[in-house]
C-alpha cells in the first residue's frame, strides 16, 4: 500500500504532536478540525479563566495545614502545587472536551488517516456518525473506567503531607501523559475497531514513544491559549503516529 510522503517516519512521540500541527493545516484536513476546535475553545477558554482566577488562593489554602517547621516546603510546594492544580483542572475539563467532541475526533482521524496513506476517502457523513455514537460513547466510558481508580488513588496520594505533595504532583503529570496518549491514540485505534486493552497494550510496547507525545499533549493543554488549540493538533499526531507505528499490524489481522 502507497505511503503517502507526508509522513517521516519521526523517531519520538514529541515530533508526532508537532507533525500535528502542520497536519491539522493542511488544505482537506482543516473542515474536520473546526467542530473539536470550537468545543475546546469554548470549553478551555471558560474553564481556565475560573481556575486561574482561584488558582493562588487555593494553593495557600492547602498549604496553610504545614506545620510551622516546615514553612520553608512551601517555595518549593506552591509550584508543584500549582503544576499539578492545572494538570487536574485540563484532563477534568479535557475529558468533558473529547466527550462531547469524540465523534467528530473520530471523523478527523478517519480522513486524516485516508490522506496519509493515499486510500480513497470515506464517505462518512452525519447518518454514519449518528449511527456509530452508541459504540463511540462507550469506548469513552470505558476509558473513564480505566481512569478513575488510579486518578483517585493518585489524589490521596496528594494529600499525604509532604511526602505526597511533592511526590504526587510528578507522578500526577506522568499519569496525565499517559492518559493523554490514550485519550487520543484511541481515536485511529477505535476506528479500525481495536479493543481497548489491546491498543493500552500496543502503547505499552512503546512507552516512551507514548509518554513523550503525551508530555507534550499535557504540557500544551495546561498552558492558556495554547490549550485552546490542543485537541484537533493531538489528534492528527497520534493519528500520524498510528498510521506509522501501528496500523500494518492490525490490518493484517
Amino acid at each position: 500500500m502507497r505511503q503517502s510522503p507526508a509522513i517521516q517516519h519521526p523517531v519520538s512521540g514529541a515530533q508526532y504532536f508537532f507533525k500535528g500541527m502542520s497536519l491539522a493545516m493542511q488544505p482537506g484536513t482543516r473542515r474536520f478540525v473546526i467542530l473539536p476546535l470550537l468545543v475546546n475553545i469554548l470549553l478551555f477558554g471558560t474553564a481556565f479563566t475560573l481556575v486561574l482566577s482561584q488558582l493562588s488562593e487555593w494553593i495557600d489554602s492547602w498549604l496553610a495545614y504545614l506545620p510551622e517547621w516546615m514553612d520553608w516546603l512551601s517555595y518549593i510546594l506552591w509550584p508543584l502545587l500549582a503544576v499539578a492544580t492545572l494538570v487536574t483542572f485540563s484532563y477534568f475539563f479535557s475529558t468533558i472536551a473529547n466527550w462531547i467532541a469524540a465523534p467528530f475526533n473520530g471523523l478527523l482521524a478517519e480522513h486524516l488517516e485516508a490522506k496519509l496513506t493515499g486510500e480513497c476517502l470515506p464517505d462518512a457523513g452525519i447518518k454514519a456518525i449518528i449511527k456509530d455514537l452508541p459504540r463511540i460513547m462507550h469506548r469513552e466510558w470505558v476509558k473513564l473506567k480505566y481512569y478513575l481508580p488510579k486518578a483517585i488513588g493518585l489524589l490521596i496520594l496528594l494529600c499525604i503531607p509532604a511526602i505526597g505533595q511533592t511526590v504526587g504532583p510528578v507522578l500526577w503529570f506522568l499519569f496525565s501523559a499517559w492518559m493523554m496518549s490514550i485519550q487520543y491514540a484511541d481515536y485511529p485505534f477505535d476506528n479500525h475497531k481495536v479493543p481497548f486493552t489491546a491498543m493500552r497494550d500496543a502503547l505499552k510496547v512503546k512507552r516512551g514513544k507514548s509518554l513523550s507525545f503525551g508530555s507534550l499533549v499535557m504540557l500544551f493543554t495546561i498552558t492558556p491559549i495554547l490549550n485552546l488549540f490542543v485537541m484537533p493538533i493531538a489528534v492528527c499526531g497520534a493519528t500520524a503516529m498510528w498510521v506509522d507505528n501501528y496500523r500494518d499490524e492490525y490490518k493484517q489481522r
